[in-house]
């Protein structure tokens, strides 16, 4: 899951494989993203494999919930599990190439008692509609230094995961929408709310921003809501259900 924040409705057929197994994109535009998922709007296809075509996408991701200006750095202060732990997140300014598209890389890293537990690098793209989607991750986990885990990643693509949406152009209370899918390893999933709201963090003051819950069905009984403001992005999040939980935005340096 990433932790630098989760769907929307993709109305469109299961990627199209290639002669070498690999997805390849239909070449028909993005659809609108834009409607809450339903059994009249959508298959269940359409919700674990949207269509998009790799020509319809730019280079920068300027959603104004979900902004990444590269060289940016977001620090968050939290507990989980009753452990305090810093979450540092840096918009780097290189790019993944993935399915077409040029991603920009995103570097997260939570430290628990000043010790490196996780270093994730997530994959992040926005199309000309203004959906951020999610094509990947490769998490780490660390014990003394030394990695011990890679369980969650995956990349859009590689043996069957399929890229989500990470914030929709214009987040709607209601609408569902997938992050990602592989399965069995990454199938978070969120849905919008709440909007409109006023939210104070430790960084400053923030209105119209929204909520959403996010889950996984690899983990039943947990949900947390996250909450997006304008021009910022995430800031903060609580648990709904499962293990206390609790990060806020301490500081941006740009």
């Amino acid at each position: 899951m990433p932790r630098f924040p989760l769907n929307v409705l993709l109305v469109a057929a299961p990627l199209i494989a290639s002669c070498d197994q690999q997805p390849t994109q239909p070449s028909t535009p993005l659809p609108d993203a834009s409607a809450p998922l339903s059994a009249t709007t959508a298959t269940p296809e359409s919700f674990y494999a949207p269509k998009f075509n790799p020509d319809s996408f730019v280079m920068k991701v300027d959603n104004r919930f979900f902004p990444l200006v590269p060289g940016t750095q977001f620090v968050y202060k939290g507990e989980e599990d009753g452990e305090e732990e810093t979450n540092v997140t840096l918009v780097t300014k290189a790019r993944k190439h993935i399915l077409g598209i040029s991603a920009i890389v995103v570097l997260d890293r939570v430290f628990v008692g000043g010790e490196l537990k996780e270093k994730t690098l997530d994959w992040y793209a926005q199309d000309t509609r203004g959906n951020v989607w999610y094509l990947g991750e490769d998490t780490q986990e660390l014990e003394d230094g030394k990695v011990v885990s890679t369980e969650g990643s995956w990349e859009a693509g590689v043996k069957g995961a399929v890229a989500g949406i990470i914030m929709p152009a214009h987040p709607t209370v209601g609408q569902h929408y997938r992050q990602e899918f592989l399965a069995g390893e990454a199938e978070d999933e969120a849905q919008v709310v709440d909007r409109g709201l006023d939210i104070t963090v430790p960084y400053g003051s923030f209105h119209d921003c929204i909520k959403t819950v996010e889950w996984t069905r690899l983990e039943p009984g947990i949900k947390e809501a996250k909450f997006y403001c304008p021009r910022v992005g995430f800031v903060k999040a609580v648990d709904v259900q499962g293990p206390e939980t609790r990060l806020v935005l301490k500081h941006i340096v740009r």
